[in-house]
């Protein structure tokens, strides 16, 4: 039989550091912050560790800007950290894995500072530069997704250069092969010292349209926010031009050869496209690309079962050969806990539940830092605003703040919840202080240990890890699926509403999975009764 790979199934815990742990009471975490929690990431029964960037920058974007890709920002530590950070982990079986943001820069770095001086220097074709229109304008009608034209004028060369998110980010011109040689250089860097995969940040955004022609407009019912919201100008066109191109594919390439002269190391793409769930497919096609693609399709506000089933199907039925990668909460958009939430309060059940589904799904799994919690949408002030994202389109959108807010470690500690000594760099989330990691630690009914003893049983159920999937009709709000293996097949339901609800089954039930502890439904003859957000696990014969 053939290996097992990795990350078939794997759960990625994803670590935001600035709001991890900080050591050094700066009010902002850090690597050491990682090291020193590494035991508690390690009791979740994670597979993996996704790290968010470290490396060094001007900040405008939280490190999406990235100024030295070879180098830890000081705020963070340094490579010294980093290489303990790989030791420690692989101690206790974790694996690595990184962003690397390939499509952009920052403008602090010395290849856009050499590019923006002249059109004869050596970096001058580095980056997408284009000429104004007759009249002054932009050479087309490009937006910026995070507000706004997609150009910004440089007086130096008399050009305007493109930026597909913040002015400060300008993005590289990959149609240039010593563009992309340098950029996979830099990658391996980071294979070199040990990491075990990464996280391609917006990684259909490196090629561009090299004819420059414009996006076409989109009406107004076919716009939808994905990462972004409605009333931005950015959902007001087709993104046919500005990224998801044809030459990408070759890349895409390029990073799998790279990765496979390091066995074992893995690539997850985030891609959000016009239709996400085909790039997706077509970017972890013909195994010579992508391991894995993810998007934002489930981190939507649409919380029905329709909803999840048509998403997830849609992509099995594209997704022939690749591995789907799923996620509910990242660091960009709402917490699930609020976002999905059926009232005012969150719901202890419904965090249990989630997590279950999530981790039931085909494919490998995203949980964000604080989702093993149930952590809800902190609530930031417009005068504690970090996110220039927010502050631009608050109050409409409040930008990625809340979602960002410090880790709750100690309940004790009324003012940081454990997280620094200082006023860190976003308030802790006040909802946030009574479910700390302390408190839930000693409730053994709590969210956390929910999620411990649920990753735990998980663990060894190979159907769910790696088992094809195939959907039942359910009437609303009850999702139920089968993963089959082999000749192990098991059904897998839930119920997404806060009242009870029935599911009515063919099969045979050989036994129930009674042992997870929010598994709260009852069988009797044909019917499953699901409690609100109960759900329910049983081996077929």
């Amino acid at each position: 039989m053939a290996q097992k790979q990795w990350y078939k199934g794997a759960v990625i815990y994803q670590v935001y550091p600035r709001s991890f742990q900080d050591t050094n009471g700066d009010g902002i975490g850090d690597i050491k912050g990682i090291i020193d929690r590494i035991d508690y990431i390690k009791s979740l029964g994670v597979d993996a560790i996704w790290v968010s960037p470290f490396f060094k920058s001007p900040m405008k974007d939280f490190g999406y800007d990235i100024s030295d890709y070879r180098d830890i920002d000081p705020l963070f530590g340094n490579l010294d950290d980093f290489d303990e950070l790989i030791a420690q982990a692989h101690q206790r079986d974790i694996k690595i894995i990184i962003d690397q943001v390939l499509s952009h820069t920052s403008d602090q770095h010395q290849w856009f500072l050499d590019s923006r001086e002249d059109k004869t220097n050596d970096k001058s074709d580095w980056y997408v530069w284009a000429d104004a229109k007759p009249d002054g304008t932009q050479p087309n009608n490009w937006l910026s997704i995070f507000g706004g034209p997609a150009w910004q004028w440089e007086p130096r060369r008399g050009q305007y250069y493109l930026h597909n998110f913040f002015a400060e980010q300008p993005d590289l011109n990959f149609h240039n092969p010593e563009v992309r040689k340098a950029v996979l250089d830099n990658v391996e860097f980071w294979l070199k010292k040990g990491v075990d995969g990464f996280r391609l940040d917006a990684i259909n955004f490196c090629y561009h349209d090299a004819q420059l022609r414009d996006n076409p407009a989109k009406p107004p019912e076919k716009r939808q926010g994905r990462g972004f919201s409605e009333d931005n100008p950015y959902a007001f066109q087709y993104h046919y031009y500005n990224n998801t191109q044809p030459e990408n594919l070759s890349f895409m390439q390029d990073i799998r050869a790279l990765l496979n002269k390091y066995p074992g190391t893995v690539a997850l793409g985030e891609i959000s496209s016009e239709d996400s769930l085909a790039t997706m497919a077509e970017y972890t096609s013909g195994g010579d690309k992508l391991h894995m693609g993810y998007s934002f399709e489930l981190l939507t506000n649409d919380y029905s079962a329709e909803y999840i089933r048509t998403t997830v199907s849609t992509l099995e039925q594209r997704m022939t050969e690749g591995w789907p990668c799923w996620a509910f909460s990242n660091h960009d958009v709402e917490r699930v806990a609020s976002r999905w939430s059926q009232g005012e309060e969150i719901e202890p059940q419904q965090c249990k539940m989630l997590t279950a589904l999530l981790a039931s799904l085909r494919g490998s799994v995203c949980m964000y830092q604080g989702e093993e919690l149930g952590l809800g949408e902190a609530e930031v002030a417009f005068e504690d605003l970090q996110d220039p994202y927010g502050i631009t389109f608050w109050p409409n959108f409040k930008g990625r703040d809340g979602c960002r807010t410090p880790m709750p470690w100690d309940a004790a500690d009324a003012e940081q919840a454990g997280f620094s000594t200082v006023k860190p760099w976003l308030p802790v989330g006040d909802a946030h202080k009574s479910v700390a990691v302390n408190t839930q630690d000693q409730d053994k009914d709590s969210i956390l240990n929910a999620y411990r003893e649920f990753m735990a049983w998980r663990k060894d159920k190979n159907v769910l890890l790696e088992g094809d999937i195939e959907f039942i009709e359910t009437q609303e709000p009850v999702l139920a699926f089968y993963r089959t293996l082999n000749d192990t097949k098991m059904l897998c339901a839930f119920n997404l509403g806060a009242q009870s609800s029935e599911l009515t089954i063919s099969d045979t039930v050989s036994s129930q999975h009674t042992e997870i502890s929010h598994h709260t439904a009852e069988l009797n003859n044909n019917t499953v009764t699901l409690p609100g957000f109960g759900c329910f696990y049983a081996t077929l014969n």
